[in-house]
């Protein structure tokens, strides 16, 4: 699958050295068939493939909002939330939904040949609690780390031009794989998404 060209690099920048050791043991293997691959491998593979749209897309709406920090009013931030931070969030589950989605668009329709609505369609049921699961792991590290880390220790957020703000999202992020882990498993084990 091309579409995993983006998936390995992405994955690694929160992912680091485990990520590499894995794509280099699992996933770079030629010639296996994916009816081959081991369950909890394919699912690691499959929650990968989420993971990378929601980092990329995280990436992006974070760099974005603190550009033009008027972008988090349009999510809600002064109307809804006091926090900045969670308007971004909004920003970020909807951008990281429709990469995400892509990346899905982008392995399903060559492998079934569907038309574009249908594959689209597929792509949304495939991802959708994938991506959900994982950014519900994510938010909930970011905002452990910024809430109740970052504000007592250093008296206030971290902002998203620090490293102690990454560092906490390469956290975030390895939670947000845990959390999509089982979704991902149920989601192959019922055929809603191809096994990897």
């Amino acid at each position: 699958m091309a579409i995993m060209n983006w998936v390995w690099p992405l994955t690694a920048l929160f992912g680091s050295v485990i990520w590499l050791c894995f794509y280099l043991k699992a996933a770079r293997r030629a010639g296996d068939a994916e009816r081959d691959t081991p369950m909890a491998v394919a699912v690691a593979k499959g929650a990968s493939h989420c993971g990378a749209g929601c980092t990329l897309g995280d990436i992006i709406a974070e760099w974005v909002a603190f550009a033009f920090p008027g972008v988090a009013l349009w999510f809600g931030w002064r109307t809804l939330f006091a926090e900045k931070l969670f308007a971004v969030w909004i920003f970020d589950y909807l951008l990281a939904f429709l990469i995400g989605v892509l990346f899905q668009y982008c392995t399903i329709k060559p492998m079934r040949d569907l038309s574009v609505g249908t594959a689209i369609v597929q792509a949304v049921k495939a991802d959708a609690a994938s991506i959900t699961s994982w950014q519900v792991g994510m938010y909930g590290v970011m905002a452990a780390g910024q809430f109740l880390w970052f504000r007592h220790a250093y008296g206030g957020l971290a902002p998203v031009a620090s490293p102690e703000f990454w560092f906490l999202m390469q956290l975030s992020m390895l939670a947000g794989f845990c959390t999509a882990y089982p979704v991902n498993w149920w989601l192959v084990r019922t055929g809603i998404k191809e096994k990897m």
